[in-house]
């Protein structure tokens, strides 16, 4: 079982797959895809084969070289397959087949795009490509059409052509992506904006929760939920009825969530999610991650201390091994964690959004779904 945001999928805890060793860095479809259209144009405008290894230039000015995986050459038409390497990272779309499929465009027409099998279409506004087009992102088609021109310079042709791109199991491995809930159907998006992976940097999930709110707000979502996982998410949506675009899954990543809105806000924002998540933000944490962030007991004893907890109780949560455990203790005397931890929560998030005027509210959810505690829902100004 994994979550995938975009490209990303994490697959288990990250400091397990990092800790030991240099990491080694892969290529985005958005370059992979250029490749594959690079060496189709060439081959289809000089009747040779491909070149292989097919040689592009990153947006950083850097070039790269990719080995062709497969070749297919008929009346009007090449198509090319790339292997897209991730490297280390959990990339959903690892090992996948980006293909492009190049036909000759019209005189003076340029490049344009179009989107082949298992490579989605754009149907809500908010995204980087409007509705009706390919989910192929603005920096991937910039870097396909200079790739184009540098090969027709080259050939001493015009750089006209159609590109289709295409992904043979793209639609099945789209289902583990936030795709749909974009409003991108039948596919993967062709993403980046370097052309390299770099793993673990989490910049394809934070992204997907830009995306989240751009779409939400383009479609006029008043109200979005975020919560840091299945579970809490379930939740929030079965306590408010909540449309699927108003529903953000941005899992550690409070932080970008709440900086994000600061310039694209949304009238309405809860944040939903576990005792010990919630906890960490009520502690002033901005990124919740395991490997990052700490639950601070000490801190968590203090908080008690003001509700009334006893000595004997302070010196068990101090010596609780997780928070569950302190919150179970407090629970059997009868003092109320849960709500005072929201209401500090609620405080961390309405500074992080730096006085913009956001109905903001934390509800904090047991393992279950069930509701422990909620923050009063108000205006975010401090």
């Amino acid at each position: 079982m994994f979550r995938s945001f975009g490209r990303f999928a994490l697959k288990g805890p990250m400091e397990d797959l990092t800790e030991h060793r240099t990491l080694r860095r892969g290529w985005t479809t958005g370059a992979c895809a250029t490749a594959a259209a690079r060496a189709a144009f060439e081959s289809l405008m000089s009747g040779d084969a491909p070149p292989d290894p097919v040689e592009i230039a990153l947006p950083s000015g850097q070039r790269v070289a990719f080995a062709v995986a497969e070749v297919e050459q008929g009346t009007g038409f090449c198509r090319v397959g790339i292997i897209k390497d991730a490297g280390d990272d959990p990339d959903v779309t690892h090992g996948a087949l980006i293909c492009a499929t190049v036909r000759l465009g019209a005189k003076g027409s340029g490049v344009n795009f179009c989107a082949g099998e298992g490579v989605g279409t754009v149907t809500r506004p908010g995204l980087p490509v409007p509705p009706g087009e390919p989910a192929i992102n603005p920096v991937p088609r910039a870097m396909m059409r200079q790739a184009i021109s540098e090969a027709a310079g080259a050939l001493g042709v015009e750089p006209d052509a159609i590109i289709e791109i295409s992904i043979p199991d793209g639609e099945a491995r789209a289902r583990h992506t936030l795709n749909a809930r974009l409003g991108i159907i039948g596919g993967l998006s062709i993403l980046g904006t370097t052309g390299v992976v770099i793993p673990f940097s989490c910049a394809a999930w934070i992204d997907s929760i830009h995306r989240s709110i751009d779409v939400a707000r383009a479609i006029g979502i008043g109200h979005v939920a975020a919560t840091t996982g299945v579970t809490s998410e379930k939740a929030v949506q079965a306590l408010y009825s909540l449309p699927e675009p108003a529903l953000v899954e941005m899992g550690d990543f409070v932080g970008g969530f709440l900086k994000y809105l600061r310039s694209h806000p949304i009238s309405r924002v809860t944040l939903g999610g576990g005792f010990a998540k919630m906890l960490k933000l009520s502690q002033g944490r901005l990124d919740l991650h395991s490997a990052r962030s700490h639950v601070d007991l000490i801190q968590l004893a203090h908080l008690a201390k003001t509700l009334g907890a006893e000595q004997h109780i302070l010196q068990r949560i101090e010596a609780s091994n997780t928070a569950l455990e302190a919150l179970q203790l407090c629970q059997a005397v009868g003092i109320d964690l849960a709500s005072s931890v929201a209401g500090e929560a609620w405080r961390t998030a309405a500074k992080a959004l730096n006085k913009r005027e956001i109905e903001l509210e934390i509800i904090i959810f047991d393992r279950d779904g069930g509701l422990l505690a909620r923050s009063p829902l108000k205006s975010a100004v401090l």
